[in-house]
């Protein structure tokens, strides 16, 4: 039977549902019976929970401490043994929303499952992908719900009725927003492999972990420590088919000191830039260490390092 990440996902948005009170969720109805879960006031567990729905229920993501970064040890750690189709076919924030002009304009990135049922973007013919679902979820780095005209977009886009959407948001600046995101050092893995013409079907396992960043209510400072996390804290560990030599090669490219703007924190880099993100060099986002082992030969090959210094720089270490 065919993998419905959103079958998977309801599962989990259900679940996450049942316990909002005691994770602190407001939960409210928009105008066709759409379900609209507001995660801002909850914490670091609703965090993990709806990174699991971002990744369609086919990964694992869990709290704990790790000695690697003793200063920073709480940690985030997330696993799945369909990385392809978790990551880049649910997790990847690459569905582009947005309704009305400016300055009232809403905008925001969408991920999760729902992005493989509207299938909006080129990555799905490539992936070969397509879900089917009566339900559907989604998930936004947002502090509004979409204005209805655009949730009824979003419902339409995926074939599904209002009630059966739900759309979860919450703003980088908070817990869940620095949870959910670091939670996707895994997928940021992905996504560079795919940048570097990497073939997706050999990649078979992976296991990544980022240090939880602290919050703050800058947004540009929330949003680079999130990143950061990953570029200077992220390790991944991808397990490949294929030639040893293609998972040498994937080892040493993958880390993001391989890029021309590594070297500071990134909302140094991003105000650099003026805020334009298509300024920043892409493979800048990518785990700070990388293992890849080729599954055939047994062989296990590393590039990049962690980076305490400079993630102390982004985090504000005193």
């Amino acid at each position: 039977m065919p993998i419905s990440v959103n079958k998977r996902a309801w599962t989990l948005f259900e679940a996450l549902l049942a316990d909002a009170d005691t994770l602190g969720l407001a939960v409210a109805a928009g105008p066709e019976g759409e379900v609209l879960v507001d995660a801002a006031p909850a914490g670091i567990e609703a965090g993990l929970r709806i990174a699991e729905i971002c990744l369609g229920g086919l990964g694992r993501v869990a709290f704990g401490t790790d000695a690697a970064l003793p200063r920073w040890p709480a940690t985030v750690t997330v696993a799945s043994s369909q990385p392809v189709i978790a990551c880049l076919g649910s997790q990847y924030a690459g569905w582009s929303l947005a309704h009305g002009e400016k300055p009232n304009a809403y905008f925001a990135l969408g991920s999760g499952p729902a992005r493989a049922l509207a299938r909006k973007e080129k990555l799905f013919a490539e992936l070969g992908y397509a879900d089917q679902a009566e339900e559907a979820v989604l998930v936004l780095e947002a502090a509004k719900p979409p204005p209805p005209p655009l949730l009824a977009d979003i419902a339409r886009a995926c074939g599904v009725a209002g009630r059966r959407l739900g759309v979860i948001y919450a703003p980088t600046q908070s817990l869940v927003g620095s949870a959910q995101v670091v939670a996707r050092v895994l997928e940021v893995a992905l996504h560079k492999a795919h940048a570097l013409h990497f073939p997706l079907a050999h990649i078979r396992d992976g296991i990544g972990a980022a240090p939880l960043p602290p919050p703050h209510p800058d947004f540009v400072t929330a949003m680079g420590r999130t990143n950061d996390a990953i570029i200077f804290g992220g390790r991944v560990h991808l397990f490949v088919s294929g030639p040893a030599e293609a998972a040498r090669t994937l080892a040493e490219r993958l880390p993001a000191a391989t890029s021309r703007d590594y070297g500071r924190p990134f909302a140094e880099t991003f105000r650099a830039a003026k805020g334009d993100f298509y300024a920043i060099d892409p493979m800048l986002f990518s785990p700070a260490l990388a293992l890849v082992t080729a599954i055939d030969s047994g062989e296990t090959f590393r590039g990049g390092a962690l980076d305490p210094a400079l993630l102390d720089a982004s985090f504000g270490a005193g």
